[in-house]
């Protein structure tokens, strides 16, 4: 497939039809556009048709003027072609390489260091080249995660990590407090009233629910005037909940639980979740972060970063899709932060442990959440 200058008489149906989603985008729109062909990109990559995501990326970057002012910005672009076709498995030209290398350092850096990662799976020298190229991105992005997945071969090369017990003499770490919190605006639905009687009864933890009430003064009484105002500010509850809780476990230490979770037993807390990290964290299946729960030690140096990409996103990117601006991208970012100033020997090594998939299911489980069905999602804020 050539890429070249976009010939508005190229009917892309047939090539299109392999992902619905895109053929409607494509059928709408057309490709009159650079954001078109972007879009179009977006949406197949999405849907893991990576040869193709990477053609329609590189019409994009071929409709770019490639001026600063025009976005997506054009290194972006090429990026994001090159990194399609690595997740394709697919070569990659040398001279693109080049290209990308003189448009952005950073980003070449990054794909370059991703690239020779998947070839020899030697994380270190991968590191190093990539440095701290993740600054170059909104916290939550793919980016992010790609890069926490190889700095786990690092400093996490076991995410199936469990415990026979939580006895423990004295130790040179901290203690995540027994502490478990929740939040719920106002008005919780029946099956959320159930799950906070079913915390209580765990006896286990010192449990404490806010509500939007009380959380907007311990706020203010806690953090001042700026924090009240951005959880007032919130675009939907869920990012009123996503800034909430770190202030909360940052201040206190503990456990952060959503309402729509539950934890399965204490039984498998105790057996599954390890006691002797100050921090511990759960990925998806595809290693981005959990914030729906975790456990940190208070003032830490990891949620304190967590805090910092909060009030700069808030003040900075409002319109952030609210995953990268307020959720599980913050804790992303903060890690690879904290692991890269480890590597650097600015700080010592984090006391930290990443738990996989599988982990998470074996500890947390779903329930029937029909107050969902009549409320708007947050992805749509």
């Amino acid at each position: 497939m050539e890429e070249n200058q976009l010939n508005p008489d190229v009917d892309y149906t047939d090539m299109l039809s392999i992902c619905s989603q895109a053929l409607d985008f494509y059928q709408q729109h057309g490709i009159t556009e650079l954001i078109h062909a972007f879009n179009i990109a977006n949406i197949l990559g999405t849907n893991q048709f990576y040869a193709e995501a990477a053609f329609f990326y590189k019409v994009a970057f071929n409709m770019h003027s490639k001026s600063a002012g025009q976005f997506p910005l054009a290194h972006f672009l090429l990026m994001a072609r090159l990194v399609a076709l690595l997740k394709g498995n697919f070569p990659i030209k040398e001279d693109e390489m080049n290209q990308l290398k003189g448009l952005c350092i950073p980003l070449y850096n990054f794909v370059e260091g991703w690239k020779r990662y998947k070839e020899n799976g030697d994380a270190l020298s991968a590191i190093r080249l990539m440095g701290n190229c993740f600054e170059e991105f909104h916290t939550g992005e793919e980016a992010d995660t790609i890069y926490l997945t190889i700095m786990m071969d690092l400093f996490n090369p076991n995410p199936e990590i469990c415990i026979k017990d939580r006895t423990f003499g004295a130790a040179d770490f901290n203690v995540i407090p027994n502490n478990l919190f929740m939040y719920w605006d106002q008005n919780p639905p029946a099956e959320i009233l159930q799950n906070f009687e079913y915390h209580k009864g765990l006896t286990h933890f010192n449990l404490k629910i806010f509500d939007k009430a009380e959380a907007i003064e311990w706020l203010y009484q806690n953090y001042g005037v700026e924090a009240r105002q951005i959880f007032l500010s919130a675009r939907h509850p869920a990012e009123a909940a996503d800034f909430l809780r770190v202030h909360v476990i940052n201040y206190y230490g503990g456990w952060w639980l959503d309402a729509d979770i539950k934890i399965q037993s204490i039984d498998k807390f105790c057996s599954i979740i390890p006691s002797s990290y100050e921090h511990v964290f759960l990925l998806t299946h595809n290693n981005v972060v959990h914030n729906d729960f975790f456990g940190s030690v208070p003032n830490s140096p990891i949620l304190n970063d967590c805090m910092l990409s909060l009030y700069r996103n808030s003040y900075l990117h409002t319109g952030l899709f609210i995953a990268y601006k307020t959720g599980p991208g913050i804790f992303g970012r903060a890690l690879n932060r904290t692991f890269y100033r480890s590597l650097r020997g600015e700080t010592k090594k984090p006391s930290v442990v990443l738990l996989n998939d599988r982990k998470f299911w074996s500890v947390i489980a779903d329930f029937e959440t029909p107050y969902k069905d009549s409320t708007p999602h947050w992805q749509a804020s």
